[in-house]
């Protein structure tokens, strides 16, 4: 019988309730928020000026906004999936409500006494699922008993779906405004993203099995067999040649996204992929170099730019061990990633703490401090890496801030120099709404908000940390400015942004200092055996 593989430009799009799946939507507490106060409103917003949102999506100032992109057009779908969303989430809704209650009741009645009284008056949907507690400063707040959230009726399985089909190129609707209406060449699949079969069909990039295996193994339908026997060819992919060479080699995939190889080890950051094998102009890595294991994945934030779940399910197959920082909070604004993971399919996750080491063969990974980028929310999932491989240290700080010097004058003096250094300077960032917004329980003044920002170094910041770490080299990386990343991040820079301009100028003053400087783009491959050459 003929044995198939799944063809390199099909898209496995994770939904929530018809919205792309970014790690909120995962989380019971922040897929409710984000249902409630960024789903039903952008719908609300749709039905009532679809022709705002239309304009709204054609005018590149408004990149990233909460304006649905389809045109002015399906008014009727949107009508109907909010309609679902109000009735089959309607627990989520009252959970969201009940959040806000809490927050409320909490304000007003918790006064520096004894909180063993309020524990009766929170909402009655909460009851067991939050412990209350005041800070040093008498301040109350709450946390999740976030463990006992993943077995309620709270975290719903049945809201995930996967939907498949075929792209040519790199367009794509930004993911946080506009939901998967579906169409004729799209596949919606109705399995968790637990489901083994998702292992099964993306081992199929590189190893072929008969249609009827993978038909049985997603519980294909006889009506969709047609759409989904056209993601398959009989034609095979070109092999993988794994790493034999000394030393280390580093491939640049976009982004945050880097592979670390030497002879015995594979380490990928942050992984987001362009993997789909269409025609395009910019030179880019792709699913097909990357190795048949994965020894270690890194992840460094929270973020959906950094946690994509269309690549993770993708390669779960491959990753014998996910590093993510550990959290033991459970506040609302900071969920469990180690529980997230654990949830969705991954069984092999590992929290790092600060200086806690991994050891494998000759590399050695450390965790060290990530401070910023996150609107000044009290978030603990962020953590910078060190890997250290062969005579190599090689520093991952992605969208770390050097907002406070003196913690990277203390981390240089425990972790020692780097020689390689990849750092992120997108120092715009969005404000604290743009992504967070759906989670705060009262407003924020504007001015306020426009101040917090989802930003890393600008030249001053990222200039002291190259001075600190004395690397050899230093690869300003996770812009975001590849066009694969539009749907995650729309972001647009002119030669005059403040990102392009400040990178420009620690690229400069490396040079003049005699340190390889570069702002990657697109892809990039450099080895490091005893002296470093690109």
């Amino acid at each position: 019988m003929t044995k198939l593989y799944l063809k390199p430009n099909v898209v496995p799009e994770p939904l929530f309730d018809k919205w792309y799946a970014w790690s909120h939507l995962i989380s019971p507490a922040t897929a409710a928020m984000n249902l409630v106060d960024r789903h039903i409103k952008i719908m609300n917003s749709y039905i009532q000026a679809p022709h705002i949102h239309a304009a709204a999506c054609k005018n590149p100032k408004m990149l990233g906004g909460p304006f649905m992109d389809y045109g002015g057009k399906r008014v009727d779908e949107i009508k109907a999936l909010k309609d679902n969303t109000t009735s089959d989430a309607s627990r989520l809704v009252e959970f969201s409500n009940a959040i806000r209650e809490l927050d409320d009741m909490l304000k007003k009645e918790a006064k520096g006494y004894s909180l063993d009284p309020l524990y009766e008056k929170i909402p009655e949907i909460l009851r067991g699922y939050v412990e209350l507690v005041y800070d040093l400063n008498s301040k109350p707040t709450y946390r999740f008993f976030e463990s006992i959230l993943y077995h309620s009726e709270f975290y719903r399985e049945d809201l995930q779906s996967v939907a498949l089909y075929l792209v040519a190129d790199d367009e794509r609707p930004f993911i946080l405004s506009t939901p998967q209406l579906g169409g004729d060449h799209i596949l919606e699949l109705n399995l968790p993203f637990a489901h083994k079969g998702w292992d099964e069909l993306f081992k199929m990039k590189r190893e072929p099995q008969t249609f009827d295996y993978i038909k049985q193994a997603l519980e294909i339908k006889p009506e969709q067999e047609d759409l989904f026997r056209t993601f398959f060819t009989e034609e095979a992919p070109k092999s993988y040649e794994k790493y034999e060479g000394e030393g280390i080699r580093t491939r640049y995939f976009g982004h945050a996204c880097i592979l670390v190889e030497t002879k015995d080890v594979s380490i990928l950051v942050d992984p987001v992929l362009s993997y789909y094998g269409y025609d395009y102009d910019i030179a880019r890595y792709t699913y097909a170099q990357l190795p048949e294991e994965i020894d270690y994945v890194l992840i460094t934030h929270n973020h959906q730019d950094h946690i994509l779940f269309e690549t993770m399910l993708q390669i779960r197959h491959k990753i014998k061990n996910i590093v993510v920082p550990r959290n033991g909070a459970s506040s609302l604004q900071d969920p469990n990633l180690k529980l997230m993971f654990n949830a969705v399919g991954f069984n092999n996750v590992i929290e790092l703490s600060d200086l806690e080491v991994l050891e494998k063969d000759d590399v050695t990974i450390t965790g060290f401090p990530f401070i910023g980028e996150h609107s000044d929310l009290d978030i603990a999932s962020k953590l910078s890496y060190k890997v250290d491989a062969g005579q190599f240290s090689i520093g991952f700080m992605a969208d770390a801030c050097n907002i406070e010097p003196y913690l990277y004058k203390h981390v240089q003096k425990i972790i020692g120099d780097l020689d390689v250094l990849f750092l992120g300077m997108e120092c715009e960032g969005a404000p604290l709404t743009w992504l967070y917004g759906p989670l705060l329980t009262e407003p924020l003044d504007r001015d306020k908000d426009q101040s917090r920002r989802l930003a890393g170094c600008n030249y001053p910041r990222a200039q002291d940390l190259v001075d600190r770490f004395k690397p050899q080299s230093v690869f300003v990386y996770a812009m975001g400015q590849e066009p694969w990343l539009n749907y995650i991040m729309s972001v647009k820079y002119a030669d005059d942004s403040s990102p392009i301009v400040d990178s420009n100028k620690l690229i400069k003053e490396c040079k003049a200092k005699g340190i390889e400087a570069e702002r990657l783009y697109g892809e990039k491959e450099i080895f490091y055996r005893k002296t470093v050459e690109a």
